[in-house]
């Protein structure tokens, strides 16, 4: 079955000209000098689907379901053909009252990625196995029933954004027409409106679940969907956490990201045993570093030049004690570290790279006296593990095999993501992007919306230590400042790669959607 498109022939028009004189026919055939013949209509897209029944036993509990693996058109607001969204659904077949049942919109997020990792590492019903913090090896992978899925607690929609997965724009429409900020909220947003009135889930108890940007656009498409269709949430899981690009961006002038790095770092450290006196209790050695992270340490760099060299030398010294780095490197970068160089820095003299994602994971180094790392051990760890056992799993098990490639990542080329949003008054000049004000605004105007944020001590792509600054940064009043549940995990990204960590994620994340389902 092809999703290209295919053309139709027009009709002939010798019927329609039945009773005219032959060469009066034959002067109207003949064209006009520099006339351009008509090129056959294209045929409008067409939505295909697979549906196939299932059933996983779930906590002893034996429960039928149904998956449907195809795309949506989504069309403009001229109604026109626009794009074809690509997305998975799992819906429990024995519920009688749809009202009851919650339905749970999931997506990885790059930006750029399809949501291939949440689906075969989390919450979907198959799950492939990998090496804990290790490589998992090369083919034949594992695929296995996943006794962590969420089907027990809720219907499952895992969408590829456009230009990811089988999701590609059509009509006259581009790809790189969907890629930005606010353009992804829209056909998101589009979908999920679409999806919810077609499957009659109006009633239902509705969640978005994202991870890395899927958070930040949690954000975005929760207040899109509340303005634009008047689509309330009840909750939002936020699963490795990032509001504000700017606290994770190494900016010449800007000492807050050092600052929320820093106990990200020290968790590294801790695990690798490169510390001189390693603590037993990696929590209790944690809160030293937030003390003296947003204390000494905060105040030696906003002083900027001014800071004399013996107080430069006694944070060093201290920063080397909490991050197992030298002091003199440490002296020499500044007090700064970046993440490429600590990632090549911290375990050089073993000859090993640390993992972004996931700190927990090494790698060999190739140039072992390059400043930055050239790569991430725990991408490279895991991706061919996820992408064979999803290929597979789609075509065979769900009976959907289009002649097409399912991307992984967006082929961007040369377009960039569209980082443009409106940062809320005040904001005279462009900056970082950042999303809280939508997070904020979502809060305050649905004064029920829950917020579960999860993260990982060993995640450098967006650090536990920012997540909580955010949250403590949105201007919240405290009684809904409340809604917001925190909660982090001896994990990477991508916590769920370790089955005790992802039975744990599983039993947070459910007990979140029960209490957010209720009145």
């Amino acid at each position: 079955m092809t999703l290209a498109t295919r053309l139709t022939l027009l009709c002939a028009f010798a019927s329609l000209f039945a009773s005219a004189p032959a060469s009066s026919l034959a002067q109207e055939k003949e064209s006009k000098p520099g006339e351009k013949s008509a090129e056959p209509a294209a045929a409008p897209p067409k939505e295909e689907t697979s549906v196939t029944d299932h059933s996983i036993k779930i906590a002893g509990q034996s429960i039928p379901y149904k998956a449907t693996v195809g795309s949506l058109l989504l069309k403009n607001e001229k109604d026109e053909p626009e794009a074809l969204l690509f997305f998975t659904s799992y819906t429990r077949s024995d519920v009688k009252d749809l009202s009851q049942r919650p339905i749970a919109f999931v997506y990885n997020g790059g930006p750029g990625s399809a949501s291939l990792w949440l689906h075969m590492g989390s919450f979907g019903p198959k799950r492939v196995a990998t090496v804990n913090a290790g490589v998992t090896p090369p083919a034949p992978y594992k695929l296995e029933d996943n006794p962590h899925c969420l089907l027990d607690k809720t219907d499952l929609v895992f969408i590829d954004p456009i230009g990811t997965g089988f999701s590609h724009a059509v009509g006259k429409s581009q790809d790189k027409d969907f890629w930005g900020v606010d353009q992804d909220a829209r056909s998101l947003a589009n979908f999920v409106q679409s999806y919810i009135s077609r499957n009659n889930r109006w009633n239902s108890p509705k969640f978005l679940i994202g991870e890395s940007y899927g958070t930040f656009r949690n954000a975005v498409l929760s207040n899109t969907l509340q303005n634009r269709y008047n689509l309330y949430l009840n909750g939002l899981v936020m699963i490795s956490s990032v509001w504000d690009l700017g606290t994770i961006s190494f900016y010449p002038g800007n000492d807050l990201s050092y600052i929320l790095y820093l106990p990200s770092y020290a968790a590294t450290a801790w695990y690798h045993k490169v510390l001189t006196d390693r603590p037993d209790n990696l929590n209790a050695f944690l809160d030293d570093v937030r003390k003296f992270g947003y204390g000494e340490y905060a105040d030696a760099l906003l002083k900027g030049s001014t800071l004399t060299d013996t107080e430069k030398s006694a944070v060093a010294k201290k920063l080397a004690r909490f991050t197992g780095l030298g002091e003199d490197y440490l002296l020499k970068s500044n007090l700064r570290v970046k993440l490429p160089q600590f990632m090549q820095e911290l375990q050089r003299s073993r000859g090993l790279t640390t993992g972004r994602l996931d700190a927990r994971f090494s790698g060999p180094t190739y140039n072992l006296i390059s400043d930055s790392a050239d790569y991430d051990p725990q991408e490279a760890a895991i991706s061919g593990a996820f992408v064979a056992a999803f290929n597979q799993y789609v075509r065979e098990d769900l009976k959907y095999n289009p002649e097409r490639e399912y991307r992984v990542f967006a082929n961007f080329g040369e377009n960039r993501w569209d980082w443009k949003h409106p940062a809320g008054e005040g904001a005279f000049f462009p900056g970082s992007p950042n999303v809280m004000l939508d997070l904020a605004n979502v809060m305050i105007t649905n004064t029920k919306l829950q917020v579960e944020v999860e993260d990982g001590l060993y995640d450098l792509a967006t650090p536990f230590a920012e997540a909580e600054y955010a949250t403590n940064h949105l201007g919240l009043p405290p009684n809904i400042q409340k809604n917001i549940h925190h909660k982090t995990y001896e994990a990477g990204h991508m916590m769920y790669l370790r089955d005790e960590d992802l039975s744990r994620l599983k039993s947070n994340v459910a007990a979140f959607l029960d209490s957010a389902s209720k009145p």
